[in-house]
């Protein structure tokens, strides 16, 4: 699978982005806010936000089905369902 990240606005308080799964798939893009606050508390600004949400991505599609994939969130929703999430993209991005 391949993921597309694409920032498409970027302003004083956050990033947004536009992710493709596939460029073949048929599904409509996602489109992802990242608080920059957020980003910094996750990778210490260590990586790029396209980063971080790339790597969100391949955390989501491992633990549930593209389909069930909000179409458009914010990057803080991922620990809402999932509450693993912060510690083990932490550990991804501590090397």
């Amino acid at each position: 699978m391949t993921i597309d990240v694409d920032r498409v606005e970027e302003n004083e308080t956050q990033f947004v982005f536009e992710i493709l799964l596939d460029e073949n798939d048929r599904v409509p893009p996602f489109t992802v806010t990242v608080d920059k606050s957020y980003y910094e508390h996750l990778t210490g600004g260590s990586v790029s936000p396209e980063m971080l949400v790339e790597k969100s991505f391949v955390f989501l599609v491992e633990r549930e089905p593209r389909e069930a994939i909000l179409r458009e969130f914010n990057l803080t929703y991922i620990a809402r369902y999932f509450p693993e999430y912060e510690t083990e993209i932490k550990k991804y991005f501590a090397g």
